[in-house]
């Protein structure tokens, strides 16, 4: 179990220096390992792997084919080095992925949620602004919640108006142009977030009252915290719109507009798709089947081009 658990180790280097970002299929794929020695397997074979794989009961069956793709592309990496690998094949567990269709903020809830979190509770009086500027910037840019918050005091070129994206998704890196108006903010909280930590503790543009780079968790909490007080969600509902709906609502406006001022959206979408930092365009076509409006918009033009043709 010693050489196997080397071997994934060694799997996981590879994989991460072509770019691939592995924190969750690595410490699934260690869970593994330690289900084989629980099992005494000295080897992977499918019927284990199946058995892993499909263990959480709870969660969608696509999760299930996910874990299992995870351990497939390890045993396969694993079979070079011991013949007796047993690689899982395809379409044994064929469950796919549905994504669920985005729920589209109205400006007036936008308005609301930046509002409640200016009127947040604060020791120093920085957190609300931190909390509004971060749930704007979400807004106005279609930014991954990870990608604001992980901004660097230099990647936020306020003379300039571009926000640099270091290590997002895949390890990619983009630029992002900002309008005046959200200049004009950053450059407020900026001021005010000197004022009060005038001796930074953290690089971090975005910071906590005490001083640190805000965490993911505590953010969500925050947002969710805040959904129930302005009714996004009842005071029951553990499920409801969520922050990375921002992004979903920024991308469907943005295709939105372009369909409606007469824009080539088949010349103009892998630029939308560059500016999300989406890895395949493919991603970025998804809204035009996931919103009614842009599927309809979608076949008018389509139907309007055919006729001229």
């Amino acid at each position: 179990m010693i050489e196997l658990r080397k071997s994934l180790e060694d799997y996981l280097a590879i994989r991460s220096s072509l770019g691939f970002e592995l924190r969750l299929a690595g410490a699934a794929l260690h869970n593994f390992i330690s289900f084989l020695e629980y099992a005494r397997a000295p080897f992977i074979t499918r019927d284990l792997a199946l058995r892993w794989a499909t263990q959480p009961k709870d969660v969608q069956p696509s999760q299930w084919a996910n874990r299992l793709g995870m351990v497939r592309r390890f045993a396969q990496y694993r079979s070079a080095e011991d013949p007796r690998t047993e690689i899982p094949p395809q379409g044994l567990l064929p469950h796919r992925y549905h994504r669920k269709p985005p729920y589209i903020y109205s400006d007036d809830e936008i308005t609301l949620l930046i509002e409640a979190a200016k009127q947040l509770s604060s020791t120093i009086g920085l957190r609300p602004y931190t909390y509004s500027t971060l749930f704007g910037l979400l807004a106005v840019t279609g930014m991954r919640m990870s990608e604001p918050i992980g901004l660097n005091r230099e990647e936020v070129d306020l003379s300039r108006g571009v926000l640099t994206i270091r290590r997002g998704k895949f390890g990619k890196s983009r630029l992002i142009p900002i309008h005046s108006t959200t200049m004009n903010v950053l450059r407020h909280y900026a001021c005010l977030r000197d004022q009060i930590f005038p001796k930074p503790k953290t690089s971090s543009f975005l910071v906590s009252d005490h001083g640190t780079r805000l965490t993911d968790c505590t953010v969500r909490w925050t947002f969710v915290k805040l959904s129930h007080r302005i009714g996004l969600r009842s005071p029951s509902d553990r499920r409801g719109p969520r922050l990375h709906d921002l992004r979903h609502r920024f991308a469907i406006k943005t295709l939105l507009s372009w369909y409606r001022n007469s824009i080539d959206v088949e010349q103009h979408i892998p630029e939308l798709a560059t500016y999300l930092g989406h890895v395949h365009v493919a991603d970025t076509y998804w809204y035009l089947q996931a919103i009614p409006e842009l599927l309809r918009l979608a076949a008018m033009r389509m139907e309007g081009e055919e006729g001229l043709s």
